[in-house]
């Protein structure tokens, strides 16, 4: 398996397409399968890559989350640069070496997070120009970007809106980002499986040809 993208060309709007995102690696999975091991073994030989932790930090109250940010942070090597934010797209733009992004699940809930869990309509506004800024800046990256996010779909559908609000929002921030990116590694059970050359689904349907 290929690491990292080599590079391929902007569509004619320069923000949009298969492919434009020719700097950016979208690694995904299900908990616990493995890809942020695989996404920090895709830059192990860079010594100058930006961390971004889009997470909320460590908080005594919640011993497992401490727990579980400590020992990311202790699979890093110490020339990292780790930067605890959501705001991606200025840390992609004032890069001048490798980004590694953990991940679009977190990222996801601060954003909902800054607008509140009580009006999901302007959440959802909220998210869309979010998301738009997000891919806008893969898409003009010039130097390589590993995202990681997480397949939280192959589950039951949640029981509360704002559940499904996450979910299905989760979604298709995956599908807009698997659809601009170079590469596309799925990670099951310590497993990789690349679909960088699967076909990809049209975001709107495509129109029907009846026979005459």
């Amino acid at each position: 398996m290929s690491g990292l993208p080599e590079g391929g060309a902007l569509d004619a709007t320069g923000a949009s397409g298969i492919g434009a995102a020719r700097t950016t690696t979208l690694v995904t999975g299900p908990v616990r399968s493995g890809k942020s091991r695989h996404a920090e073994d895709l830059l192990r030989d860079h010594s100058d890559v930006t961390y971004v932790a889009t997470g909320r930090r460590p908080d005594p109250s919640d011993p497992e989350w401490s727990r579980r940010v400590r020992a990311h942070r202790g699979r890093r090597p110490e020339s990292w640069r780790t930067v605890e934010t959501a705001d991606v797209p200025r840390v992609i733009a004032g890069a001048r070496g490798p980004v590694l992004v953990d991940c679009l699940g977190t990222w996801l809930t601060a954003v909902v997070d800054d607008v509140g869990w009580d009006d999901l309509d302007a959440a959802s506004a909220a998210v869309a120009r979010q998301v738009a800024q997000l891919v806008g800046s893969l898409c003009t990256a010039t130097v390589p970007v590993v995202v990681v996010t997480n397949e939280v779909g192959w589950s039951l559908v949640p029981t509360t809106e704002s559940g499904r609000l996450f979910q299905d929002e989760l979604g298709r921030l995956n599908a807009l980002v698997a659809g601009v990116a170079a590469r596309v590694h799925l990670v099951v059970a310590g497993r990789v499986v690349d679909l960088s050359d699967a076909p990809v689904v049209p975001q709107e349907p495509r129109p029907r040809t009846l026979d005459a």
